[in-house]
C-alpha cells in the first residue's frame, strides 16, 4: 500500500472507533484562509443573514465547523491583519489603526508599516517547505506616500495585492488613493473595475493550487470584498431589485453574493485538483460592517448584518469584534459541527495552526494567543487567559457613525464576561454575554469587586503594549 493510501485508511479507521486525532490526520495538511473585509457577525446565511442565501460559505459550514464565540483582535483592517498574522496584540507593534500616510500614522503613535523582522504564520509555513501565497488586501503598510516591504519580506513567495499594498497589485482607478498607489511603483499594476477584484484573487488561487497540488501550500484569499464602496455588476444588481429602495444595500447583497459564488470556485479548484480532503480552510471576517456617516446622513442604517450583536467596525461592543468563523479539514474535523462554548481569537490561530499541521512554531516567538486547535476541531476547550482587545485610544482614530456605538477603549472577555473601560479606568461596563450577548443590562454596579479584579488585569495588560 503507498503511503498515502495506507493514511487515508488510518484516518477512515479512526473515524469509524470513534478515536481519530489531529495527529492521526496528517502531518502537513494545506491551509487557506479566507480573510473577508468588513464582513458582520450575520451576513453569510448560515450565521442568521434574513435577506440573502450564502451557498457556498454555507456548504463550508455543512462541512466544517462553526465557531459562534470567535472574536478579531482589532475593529479595524490593519490591527486585525497584524494580530492575525503575528499572534501577538497589535499595539506591541505600534499598530493601533488603518496604516495611511505618514503624517496621519505620527499623530496616531503608528508606525508606517509592520517590521518586516516579525515572525508570520507564512514565514513559519516556509521555513517548514510549504509554498506561500497571499492574494488580495493586504493593508500592513505600503500605499500613500509609503514605501514598506513587500509581501515577499513577510514570508510569502507569491502575491497579489490592492492599493493597500506594494508589490503586483490591482487598481482600479488613477485617482484617490488607487492613483496615488500608482505613483509609487514598486510592482506591476493591472487596472480593472472593482467587481472584478475577487474573481481575480481567486483566479490567481486556483492557478497556485494548480502548480502547487503535489506540494504543501498556505494561501491567503483575502478579498477586498464586502468592504463599501460596493459596487456590483447590473447582472447582479437586478437580481435584487426588491431591495432597490435602499441602493446601498442592493449594492450590499450584490457584492456579497458575487463574493460567495467567487469562494464557491476556489472549493470547487480544491476538489478538482484532489486536495480538498487535507486542506484547511478557515474562513472569518476582519472586523464589523461598515458605520460611515455618509449612510445615516442619507437616510438609511449601514448594510451588514451584526445579529443579535450591538455595535459595528470601529468600536469593542460585539458588532465590531464577534465574526463570523469557520473551519473545514474533512481528513481532520467532523462536518456538521458548531462550537456554541469555546472562546476563540484571532491570535490563537498562529498557535493552533502549528499543532493542527504539525509545524513547529518560532523558536522565542511569544504569542498572546493560545493553542485552541482542539476547539478547532470540535471539543469544548476554556481558554487559559482571556481575550483582550484595544481601540481608540489613541488620536485620529476612526469612530462609529453612530455615536451611541462608541465604546470604551479596552475590552475583555473572560469565560461569560466582558469587561470594557477606557485607559484612565473611566466609562466601565460589565457584561455577561452569555444571558445578555446584545450587551443591553450593564452589570457594573451589581459586581463591584469582579469590576474591580478584571479591570486591573485589563488595564496591566493595556500597560504592557
Amino acid at each position: 500500500m503507498n503511503p498515502k493510501n495506507f493514511l487515508l485508511t488510518f484516518v477512515i479507521l479512526g473515524f469509524a472507533l470513534g478515536s481519530a486525532t489531529v495527529s492521526s490526520a496528517s502531518e502537513h495538511p494545506n491551509v487557506v484562509i479566507l480573510y473577508i473585509d468588513d464582513m458582520g457577525y450575520a451576513d453569510p446565511s448560515c450565521f442568521g443573514n434574513p435577506a440573502i442565501k450564502t451557498p457556498n460559505i454555507d456548504r463550508l459550514a455543512d462541512e466544517g465547523l462553526k465557531l459562534t464565540n470567535y472574536y478579531t483582535n482589532s475593529p479595524i483592517c490593519s490591527p486585525s491583519r497584524v494580530a492575525l498574522n503575528t499572534g501577538q496584540a497589535p499595539g506591541r507593534h505600534q499598530v493601533w489603526g488603518h496604516f495611511a500616510a505618514k503624517k496621519q500614522n505620527k499623530e496616531r503613535n503608528m508606525v508606517d508599516f509592520l517590521d518586516p523582522d516579525v515572525e508570520t504564520m507564512a514565514k513559519a509555513f516556509q521555513a517548514d517547505g510549504y509554498v506561500t501565497a497571499h492574494f488580495g488586501k493586504w493593508h500592513m503598510g505600503g500605499g500613500r506616500d509609503v514605501i514598506a516591504p513587500l509581501p515577499q519580506e513577510y514570508g510569502f513567495d507569491e502575491s497579489l495585492v490592492s492599493f493597500e499594498g506594494l508589490g503586483d497589485r490591482l487598481l482600479w482607478e488613477k485617482k484617490g488613493l488607487n492613483g496615488m498607489s500608482a505613483k509609487l511603483g514598486h510592482g506591476n499594476l493591472r487596472f480593472i473595475e472593482k467587481h472584478e477584484t475577487t474573481g481575480i484573487y481567486v483566479d490567481h488561487a486556483i492557478d497556485f493550487i494548480r502548480r502547487n497540488k503535489e506540494n504543501s501550500f498556505y494561501i491567503h484569499v483575502f478579498p477586498n470584498d464586502v468592504h463599501d464602496k460596493h459596487v456590483a455588476t447590473e447582472e447582479n444588481l437586478a437580481k435584487y431589485e426588491t431591495y432597490s429602495e435602499n441602493p446601498f444595500l442592493q449594492a450590499f447583497l450584490a457584492v456579497l453574493d458575487n463574493m460567495d459564488v467567487q469562494i464557491g470556485r476556489l472549493l470547487d479548484a480544491l476538489e478538482e485538483h484532489e486536495v480538498a480532503e487535507n486542506t484547511i480552510v478557515i474562513f472569518t471576517s476582519d472586523n464589523g460592517p461598515t458605520d460611515w456617516p455618509r449612510y445615516y446622513k442619507e437616510g438609511f442604517d449601514p448594510p451588514g448584518y451584526t445579529g443579535p450583536f450591538f455595535g459595528r467596525k470601529w468600536c469593542l461592543y460585539e458588532g465590531g469584534i464577534r465574526m463570523p468563523f469557520i473551519i473545514r479539514w474533512p481528513a481532520g474535523i467532523r462536518g456538521g459541527q458548531t462550537n456554541k462554548t469555546s472562546v476563540v481569537a484571532a491570535v490563537d490561530l498562529f498557535p493552533s495552526l502549528m499543532t493542527l499541521t504539525g509545524i513547529s512554531a518560532p523558536a522565542g516567538w511569544k504569542f498572546d494567543g493560545e493553542d485552541m486547535s482542539a476547539a478547532l476541531t470540535g471539543e469544548a476547550q476554556d481558554r487559559t487567559s482571556p481575550v483582550f482587545l484595544e481601540y481608540g485610544g489613541n488620536p485620529g482614530i476612526l469612530r462609529p457613525g453612530n455615536p451611541d456605538f462608541e465604546s470604551p477603549t479596552n475590552a475583555m472577555r473572560d469565560g461569560d464576561w466582558k469587561l470594557l473601560t477606557n485607559d484612565d479606568g473611566s466609562g466601565t461596563q460589565l457584561f455577561n454575554l452569555v444571558e445578555d450577548p446584545g450587551e443591553v443590562n450593564d452589570l457594573a454596579s451589581k459586581n463591584p469587586e469582579r469590576v474591580a479584579e478584571m479591570k486591573k488585569v485589563l488595564l496591566e495588560w493595556r500597560a504592557s503594549l
